[in-house]
């Protein structure tokens, strides 16, 4: 198995609450209306001259991700310290598409993601634009190659952003960080700034609405976020860990997963068992 594709055990008939008001269709397309909008004007952007497109303000960046989010629905919550400028390779666990911008939000990156997306007709050649690092998830050869792309990425002074769980997970369950990508923070000599995000609906104290797992389409999971009422997204930027206070890329990883995670004792914990995500 690639190392770049860990397996979870979530799935959204055991894991995934959905929305059962009567008024969720009406909500759900006024929302999917204001974010089909709001991408309209990010691929604009993004298909514009290069030159205009560099000029883009981070924090108009940062503003457009947020809207997005809450465009769907979703209140967006960010604590903590800004991150800091430079390079910087952002990690976060995953569990929703919501993820990507509210990474996003933190500090505008170049996002990591599977080599087909290259070849959609629709999001392949914007996503290309805008600079996303393709990685070949099912060949473990071309993993040396992708590290050196995203080290290289770093040293040129961007922000590269990852899941490196390597999977979506409910929010209830998690998993482990896998190790490639902290080798290029290694490489190039960059510190790694972990991201906490956590999704809650009232007084929740996890909501898995929002999480895309398993065989769950795209379009079931946009539409069960944008049909749902009160979720918050709750973003915590962590302290930054400093690449080269760590010997290897295992502790490198593990010190971030312990940031992501909430832990503090010292050894990154296992997997939680597929009986651990039953709601």
């Amino acid at each position: 198995m690639s190392g770049w594709l860990p397996v979870a055990p979530c799935t959204p008939a055991l894991c995934v609450e959905a929305p059962r008001d009567a008024a969720a269709v009406p909500r759900a397309v006024l929302r999917l209306t204001a974010v089909a909008a709001l991408l309209l004007a990010g691929f604009a952007a993004v298909l514009a001259p290069s030159g205009l497109r560099r000029r883009l303000p981070a924090a108009l960046v940062r503003g457009w991700c947020r809207w997005v989010v809450r465009a769907a629905g979703v209140k967006v919550r960010v604590t903590g310290a800004a991150a800091p400028e430079g390079g910087l390779l952002l990690v976060a666990h995953h569990v929703s598409w919501l993820d990507i911008p509210l990474l996003a939000a933190v500090r505008p990156a170049r996002m990591l993601a599977k080599t087909e997306i290259r070849h959609w007709p629709v999001a392949g050649g914007p996503a290309a634009r805008a600079g996303v690092l393709f990685i070949d998830r099912d060949r473990l050869r071309a993993l040396p190659d992708t590290v050196r792309a995203i080290a290289g990425a770093l040293r040129a002074g961007a922000a590269v952003a990852a899941f490196p769980e390597g999977s979506t997970w409910c929010g209830r369950s998690r998993g482990s960080f896998t190790r490639a990508v902290f080798q290029a923070a290694l490489d190039a000599g960059v510190p790694v700034q972990p991201v906490r995000i956590s999704y809650r609906a009232g007084t929740r104290a996890v909501s898995t609405t929002p999480a895309f797992v398993g065989p769950d389409t795209l379009l079931a999971s946009v539409w069960r976020v944008a049909s749902a009422r009160g979720l918050t997204a709750e973003v915590e930027v962590c302290p930054a860990v400093p690449s080269g206070r760590h010997r290897d890329r295992r502790r490198l990883a593990a010190a971030a997963e312990r940031a992501v995670h909430g832990r503090d004792d010292g050894h990154p914990g296992k997997a939680h068992s597929k009986s651990m995500c039953a709601l």
